[in-house]
């Protein structure tokens, strides 16, 4: 796919950012990732007749509404600091504009996982982001039909998520016209000081734990809502009360991960599944949704060697991880002295099984009901979203994935393995039989 740079800028604020907000503290809970940038994708097909030169003007309007967005959501028009605080320089986003000699539809009947980094700012690695980095790096990607990807690499240090969700909204509804303007809640630091470095030293030291070397690959196995419906009866009449989508394909997932590593390896090893858990929901606020920052934490479940790998067992672990991370935590987590409850849970979900010999750790995040598909810049909502896209890379870790299908109903599960554990996984009939293996996005 040949892909043509046509111009590269800096978008500022259309209004400079005050004096006083100029430095932007980072949160405690910002500390918590290794990870640089969040990339996305999203996907916008010509659906009215439109050429080049039009979807050209559309990146007119892009451009436009993101400096008019960022002047809410200004710490995204600065440079990263330190692992304390953005300075809110208004130096502005990255935003690069490329031609693409293809079609989009081309694509999207028939993807291919090694190109999605073609359509971001850069290719994502574990790279540290150094001083004076940019926050938010923009590729606005014009196909020959007149379709468009909108592709963005975020700081991980000031957004997960659901902020990358909420500032996508607001830019959206910025280029549209829409009447609701989206304010976000900068309020992050208050609740959640950062008074010392130990999480940042604690994330380092749980990354060296994850990390892998080697060869990266990713795979998409989607799960229809026929199969999810299956997959929760299943679990069901085996005794685990209401169990949701993310819960079961997780545990399936997982539970398909470990007979992968058997026999890859030839023993069974021990095993953890950790999900980053959104403690928004947890929040006593109603503004808890519009948060700019890292607002997760992390849930863990471990399955023994000698542990039985059923399916319904599984759901109960991850259940079980995830609902010690509750409303009372989240609550005992905030404040000076919250630091002593977020030391007491880590030392719980990751502490006490890192000395004990060879583990397979599986790290899965949840972007379900986020709302990416509903993104609409004017021209409709998306077709298909992409996320973490992990192939060939050469330090990496097991990492699942999850997002919505264009229907919202069903999953798609994005992993990324070692590419030897990868040619077992997908040939593992047990998942098979409940997801198929990269479709096409626009399947119906």
């Amino acid at each position: 796919m040949e892909i043509e740079i046509i111009s590269k800028e800096s978008i500022k604020p259309s209004s400079p950012t005050p004096p006083d907000l100029k430095t932007f503290k980072l949160s405690i809970l910002d500390q918590l990732f290794v990870i640089p940038y969040v990339p996305i994708v999203l996907y916008y097909p010509d659906r009215n007749g439109n050429n080049v030169f039009q979807a050209l003007e559309r990146s007119v309007v892009l451009k436009k509404s993101l400096s008019e967005t960022l002047v809410q959501f200004y710490p995204l028009a600065g440079t990263i600091k330190s692992d304390f605080s953005i300075d809110c320089n208004d130096v502005g986003a990255n935003y690069v504009l490329a031609l693409v000699h293809s079609r989009l539809d081309d694509f999207l009947h028939h993807p291919d996982h090694r190109l999605i980094h073609k359509f971001l700012p850069f290719r994502p690695s574990f790279d540290e982001s150094s001083g004076g980095a940019r926050v938010l790096h923009v590729q606005v990607n014009i196909f020959r039909c007149g379709g468009i990807t909108i592709g963005l690499c975020v700081s991980h240090k000031i957004v997960d998520a659901a902020a990358l969700y909420t500032f996508l909204k607001g830019w959206a509804n910025m280029a549209c016209g829409a009447i609701e303007v989206v304010y976000p809640n900068l309020t992050a630091p208050s609740l959640f000081p950062a008074t010392s470095f130990w999480m940042k030293e604690k994330s380092m030291d749980i990354a060296k734990s994850v990390l892998k070397q080697g060869k990266s690959c990713t795979k998409r196995f989607v799960f229809g809502s026929n199969a999810i419906a299956t997959l929760k009866e299943e679990a069901h009449k085996n005794g685990v009360q209401q169990p949701t989508r993310v819960e079961v394909v997780s545990a399936l997932i997982w539970k398909c991960a470990m007979a992968t590593s058997k026999e890859a390896c030839g023993f069974q090893k021990q095993s953890r599944l950790t999900h980053f858990v959104n403690l928004r929901r947890k929040l006593a606020t109603t503004m808890s949704k519009d948060f700019i920052c890292n607002m997760v934490w992390i849930s863990s479940a471990v399955c023994l060697a000698s542990c039985e790998t059923t399916l319904h067992d599984l759901v109960e672990k991850v259940r079980k991880g995830i609902s010690k991370i509750d409303p009372e935590f989240v609550k005992k987590a905030q404040g000076d002295e919250g630091y002593i409850e977020m030391q007491k849970s880590l030392e719980e979900q990751i502490g006490e099984i890192g000395a004990k010999g060879t583990i397979d750790n599986y790290n899965f995040t949840s972007w379900c009901k986020m709302g990416f598909h509903e993104i609409d810049f004017g021209w409709g909502n998306p077709s298909w979203v992409t996320g973490p896209v992990g192939d060939g890379v050469p330090v990496f870790m097991n990492l699942v994935t999850l997002m919505d299908t264009n229907c919202g109903e069903g999953i798609e599960a994005w992993v990324v393995l070692d590419e030897k554990e990868m040619e077992i996984l997908q040939r593992n009939q047990e998942i098979l039989t409940y997801a198929s293996l990269d479709p096409s996005p626009l399947a119906k």
